[in-house]
């Protein structure tokens, strides 16, 4: 299932580049929180358009392997999609209910993500997230930048160095709990790719968990 493995994998300088970009975007949208007429959402959405479309630009086979993704057991990888939001929500669902019996600041880090939906409304927050910010997330981390660092011979370094990347550009939150949210998800989703290598898969995994945590059923 998923792409094809004997492709050659594309060089690690673009990913390198990109993975800094996105620390930068991503730091600067934690302090700030907003810029100019963006508020979170918008900018959120917007940074990771621009790290997508980045992506499809530097890696010039990225569209003819989603083409490819797409042709072959495009049902399972979403039936597979769904079940694994399901089963990372329940995970966060545990996880939620033990955190604030060892971190006596969970409660605190928890209010604070969900502050973040102050202002906007649920509608719009459900299409940013559903057509920009869950779908181009997985282009961007596992599609590009996983897929770029472990090409055909690195599947093991890819995991985890994306993984890791993807957790620390959270660190500009200062939210103990959304570093460690952002670490389960990137290692959740990681390995997802690194099991199936389809793009396809974890975009529906991640865009409904999302859905799923911001907007329909919320801690």
């Amino acid at each position: 299932m998923g792409m094809t493995r004997g492709r050659p994998g594309p060089r690690i300088a673009g990913a390198a580049a990109t993975g800094l970009l996105a620390a930068g975007l991503f730091v600067a949208l934690f302090r700030f929180r907003r810029l100019g007429p963006l508020d979170f959402w918008s900018w959120l959405a917007a940074d990771i358009a621009i790290l997508a479309a980045l992506g499809f630009l530097l890696d010039r086979g990225y569209r003819a392997r989603l083409a490819e993704d797409a042709r072959s057991g495009l049902a399972m990888k979403i039936t597979v999609g769904l079940v694994s939001a399901a089963a990372l929500y329940a995970v966060f669902a545990v996880g939620r209910a033990a955190a604030p019996l060892v971190l006596p600041s969970a409660e605190a880090g928890i209010a604070a993500v969900y502050a973040l939906k102050a202002g906007a409304s649920p509608l719009r927050i459900a299409l940013l997230i559903g057509l920009v910010v869950g779908p181009g997330e997985e282009l961007f981390w596992r599609g590009f930048f996983q897929e770029r660092v472990a090409g055909t011979r690195r599947p093991g370094l890819g995991f985890v160095l994306t993984a890791c990347v993807y957790a620390a550009v959270h660190l500009g939150s200062g939210n103990t709990m959304l570093f460690l949210a952002a670490g389960v998800c990137g290692l959740f989703w990681g390995w997802l790719y690194l099991a199936f290598r389809s793009p396809i898969l974890n975009v529906v995994s991640h865009t409904l968990w999302d859905l799923m945590v911001f907007v329909f059923l919320p801690f």
